[in-house]
């Protein structure tokens, strides 16, 4: 199985001579394969005891190059957007005013309605306080409110993490915790988790701390919305999204002085992805982190050695 994934990737160098070409990927894969003992570091990220499996189109879209900073949907909307969250003049930065008793929402300037899509948002944990939820809305969320309240899935039209209390949102209930731990054939709440791994039961109450970085994964097509922390992908938070519709990422926030930056990286048809793509993703998983100071070292031709480089 593994050479027939590499021997897609080979053929582009159009060969003349098939068994050179057969030679080729039997030698990478049995070079590969020598070295996939040190390939993964094992991830010090406590979020790495909760990931579930990456689906094979978002393994490839978290594994190539991001599109250009200045992509239209790295963009905050300047009109969606509460009064008291300021925009920055590159639209990718939105910064809260300290108002009082109130609680303000903005989303993105563009949203999607089929793909799969995958933004960055960065938004420091000193600059969260409390009700500070990242999600999806519709056209319709409401984006202020008098008094501290959960915006982003405070309503029919939003499904929102709030980032705090690591509690789901939507239609104004509480959903629960996420992410889940996987046992067996069955989800645990990261809750119940903590609380069986650790003897504080200070430590066991206390939500795992979010970092700055988080990544929104929207799969329009199957409906669901989920996150990636410390590169490891948590599972679906919200399924049975509306289809054919256009959702657009956005947060909510209390805190005076919270500014949150968008940025779109990338995203995929519904299409299965080409064999090259899952070939090239192989090949840099074995290699790991360190990879690209190995490529020279892979019996592949520069053509090759390029395209694995470009992707990293």
């Amino acid at each position: 199985m593994f050479v027939c994934l590499l021997r897609s990737s080979l053929l582009t160098t159009r060969s003349s001579d098939p068994a050179k070409t057969e030679s080729m990927g039997a030698s990478l894969s049995v070079w590969l394969i020598s070295r996939a003992d040190n390939s993964r570091p094992s991830s010090s990220s406590a979020f790495h005891l909760l990931a579930v499996p990456t689906p094979s189109r978002l393994a490839v879209i978290l594994n190539s190059s991001p599109v250009a900073p200045g992509n239209g949907r790295s963009h905050w909307s300047s009109v969606h957007r509460s009064p008291h969250f300021l925009l920055s003049s590159c639209h990718q930065e939105v910064t809260r005013s300290p108002v009082e008793r109130s609680s303000d929402g903005v989303r993105a300037e563009m949203g999607v309605k089929s793909g799969l899509h995958v933004w960055e948002v960065l938004w420091k944990p000193n600059h969260r306080g409390s009700h500070a939820v990242l999600g999806i809305s519709r056209q319709s969320c409401p984006l202020q409110a008098s008094g501290y309240n959960v915006l982003v899935g405070g309503d029919l039209q939003s499904w929102g993490w709030e980032l705090k209390t690591s509690q789901l949102w939507h239609a104004g209930q509480n959903l629960g915790l996420y992410p889940r731990k996987r046992t067996g054939s069955h989800f645990e709440d990261a809750e119940d988790f903590r609380r069986m791994s650790s003897t504080s039961t200070k430590m066991a109450l206390t939500p795992l701390p979010i970092p700055e970085s988080i990544l929104l994964v929207l799969d329009a097509d199957a409906g669901t919305l989920g996150f990636v922390v410390d590169g490891s992908f948590l599972g679906v938070a919200f399924k049975d999204l509306p289809r054919g519709v256009e959702l657009f990422p956005a947060v909510s926030s209390v805190r005076g002085g919270a500014s949150i930056r968008l940025r779109y990286l990338n995203g995929a048809t519904r299409d299965p992805p080409a064999l090259m793509a899952l070939s090239g993703l192989t090949i840099r998983q074995y290699l790991g982190k360190q990879g690209h100071n190995q490529m020279n070292k892979l019996p592949l031709p520069p053509r090759l050695q390029h395209y694995l480089l470009s992707n990293q």
